[in-house]
């Protein structure tokens, strides 16, 4: 029997011709970085998820390459809780982030912030020209993994070391900026760094943003209409928080307050998701099976505040609390919004980063709140 096996460049134009199709890649000029950077060169090991378990692959292995060009996110390296903090990112993410950037001038440079394999900085040097990259990771043997992978792919960005909160300032001031991180608010360093006309694309909870600097220093713009997550910033290579499994234990035992409430929307639903990771960005959310039945909880660590959520099938729950915060009723009003506004998706809500910090959520011309700090 006669093994046919597909060639990388062939497994790269078939997923270039996907993200096309699903609308991820548009342009001409990023249609040409993905088609040129050959991914294998920065994954030589990983491990992704297939339906049932993780599986690893190492080069050669079969299977290697077309899971390298499969539209998932591979990881690279993973913490002593068996968390990953390093990735190459799912292709369909990459594509959306870096559509949207869009630099102030054709002279400064790009700020990319998450370095992890190099692959992004990659697509970013054919796109832009190495001269024009910077990249940063917290993790300097990230960053020198990286560099290898990129010098063997013919790419030769500034590398660099560092908190990707700083943002890079001896490089500044940036034409844009990407961060292929998550975070829970937009740093100062970033608004400050960035250059009046460019613009900032991050993942702030679990959404996609787009801010553009404009006049007063103010940062504005729309969230991308997908919903996405991905691994959160670290301040310190060594940094690992406990993953939202070490709290279900605690939270399905735990004595506090009890409550009646009307729930204004289903909480497995991903908008809920999306809203209450931006009121709440220092809360853990997790879900748990307690007595046969899904429960939904919130934990703030740092307070040692929690709630308990077990919905009904009549629009009511039983709500559980303990602790200085009030979480469910923290989170309750962008809820209810969405309802009444008729659950649009992600896209219908701007953001806008004052230069005091202030993070102002909008959702058409009447609604807006304040983010919490």
């Amino acid at each position: 029997m006669t093994t046919v096996t597909t060639s990388a460049d062939e497994l790269r134009r078939r997923m270039v011709e996907q993200l096309i199709h699903d609308g991820a890649l548009r342009s001409r000029e990023w249609r040409a970085a993905f088609e040129a950077v050959p991914r294998e060169l920065f994954v030589p090991s990983f491990t992704t998820r297939t339906a049932s378990e993780p599986v690893t692959y190492r080069e050669g292995d079969p299977g290697y390459l077309e899971a390298v060009y499969a539209n998932s996110s591979l990881n690279t390296q993973y913490d002593e809780h068996g968390t990953a903090t390093s990735s190459s990112s799912q292709p369909a993410m990459m594509a959306l982030m870096v559509e949207a950037l869009a630099p102030a001038s054709d002279t400064l440079p790009v700020l990319d912030l998450g370095t992890g394999p190099g692959y992004n900085a990659a697509l970013l040097s054919h796109r832009y020209g190495s001269q024009r990259v910077v990249t940063r990771d917290v993790d300097p043997a990230l960053v020198a993994t990286a560099a290898d992978h990129l010098a063997a792919a013919g790419y030769a960005p500034t590398l660099t070391v560092g908190d990707g909160a700083e943002g890079c300032p001896e490089h500044a001031p940036y034409g844009a900026l990407i961060a292929t991180y998550g975070i829970g608010r937009i740093p100062d360093a970033w608004r400050v760094q960035v250059a009046r006309g460019g613009n900032i694309v991050a993942n702030i909870g679990n959404g996609l943003i787009s801010l553009t600097l404009g006049d007063h220093g103010l940062a504005t713009g729309r969230f991308l209409p997908t919903i996405a997550a991905f691994m959160t910033a670290r301040a310190t290579p060594g940094n690992a928080p406990a993953p939202a499994r070490t709290y279900a234990g605690k939270l399905a035992n735990a004595d506090g307050d009890m409550h009646e409430i009307e729930l204004p929307v289903a909480l497995d639903e991903e908008m809920p998701r999306f809203l209450g990771a931006l009121s709440q960005p220092d809360v853990v959310e997790l879900s748990l099976i307690v007595e046969e039945r899904k429960v939904y909880g919130l934990v703030h660590p740092d307070s040692e505040s929690w709630a308990r959520i077990t919905p009904r099938g009549d629009g009511t729950a039983r709500l559980d609390r303990g602790g200085p915060r009030d979480l469910w009723t923290e989170r309750a009003p962008l809820l209810r919004g969405w309802n009444k506004a008729g659950k649009p998706s992600a896209d219908a809500y701007s953001l806008t980063v004052h230069p005091d910090g202030r993070h102002e959520l909008t959702l058409g011309d009447a609604r807006r709140w304040a983010l919490p700090a």
